[in-house]
């Protein structure tokens, strides 16, 4: 048995003259959490509709499972689990009896289904509540309930389509700790997220826009090999600032964090000079300027930015 859980070669989807996907190749090994970054609209969900066997290419290549996306889509359907973006299990069914309806579409019945439901139970730490109802059950609740009917059948491939959008912090944090056991078990997760403190806690990551993928690699790699350094700058009011500071030589880039500005210059000194005589001639205060490490915004943001210069 191969060790790679999922592959692409120049996997491509158009819609008549739209390109969603655009020639985009990965390999994912089994045990692994791959994260797939990218805006709305930049072609994540097409790109695991594809692979999961329900959207046929255009055209490229792509195995998950061992089975051809192409060809054997059927088969693929048998071997992953697949947890959406929206709740979608049937909520005035209570917990364990949405898991025995989705175990019995998946073959599983008698002993063998019950033994399951059991084990997923207690894995997902539903076991204390699987007689309420899942309509009723908080949001963190609900995204371990479809967590757990993805993983009824034992599959070793789990596509998790931006899991956590909407939770509060904790449950965020309570749903990656399930992630984590998975994937020390041998399953390969690949997940779409938007958050980019959650892609720190994936082993690789990809970045996608506009059907593309601009980089792949791992986190603290990725931070490594941002080109310029990163001036964080705390200032009012920001979004003039932040106007203001992108026209200003040697800054490459800017992206907006709260309360403050993070500018991705060549030349922290001479930047920090323009930046604080610019300040002054505009009206704009600034609270504190310093140099910090780059995080995986601001590595997007450059791979961005680089991309629409070489579109341009």
């Amino acid at each position: 048995m191969s060790d790679i859980a999922i592959s692409t070669d120049k996997l491509t989807k158009r819609f008549g003259k739209f390109t969603a996907v655009d020639e985009i190749s990965f390999e994912i090994p089994y045990g692994s959490i791959f994260g797939f970054l990218g805006a709305n609209g930049a072609g994540k969900s097409t790109t695991i509709r594809m692979l999961c066997g329900i959207l046929a290419p255009t055209s490229g290549n792509g195995k998950v499972g061992g089975f051809d996306v192409q060809t054997q889509p059927e088969q693929i359907k048998t071997v992953i689990g697949y947890v959406s973006q929206r709740f979608s299990l049937y909520s005035d069914l209570n917990v364990v009896e949405n898991l025995t309806f989705y175990g019995q579409i998946y073959g599983l019945e008698g002993a063998l289904l019950h033994n399951r439901i059991k084990e997923v139970l207690k894995l997902t730490g539903l076991d204390r509540f699987p007689q309420r109802l899942s309509g009723e059950l908080s949001g963190g609740w609900k995204q371990k309930l479809a967590i757990a009917n993805a993983i009824l059948h034992k599959p070793k491939i789990i596509f998790l389509d931006e899991p956590t959008a909407g939770l509060d912090p904790l449950s965020r944090r309570a749903i990656w700790e399930l992630l984590y056991q998975l994937a020390e078990g041998g399953t390969s997760l690949f997940v779409t997220t938007h958050y980019m403190e959650e892609a720190e806690r994936c082993n690789t990551i990809a970045f996608i826009s506009d059907g593309k993928l601009l980089k792949i690699g791992q986190p603290t790699a990725l931070r490594q090999e941002l080109r310029g350094q990163i001036l964080e700058v705390t200032c009012q009011p920001l979004m003039k600032a932040s106007h203001l500071f992108l026209t200003l030589e040697g800054v490459r880039g800017v992206t907006v964090y709260g309360t403050t500005l993070n500018l991705n210059v060549t030349d922290e000194k001479a930047v920090e000079a323009r930046v604080k005589e610019t300040a002054g001639r505009e009206g704009i205060t600034i609270s504190s300027i310093k140099p910090i490490a780059a995080s995986l915004e601001d590595v997007f943001s450059d791979l961005d930015t680089k991309k629409g210069s070489t579109d341009a």
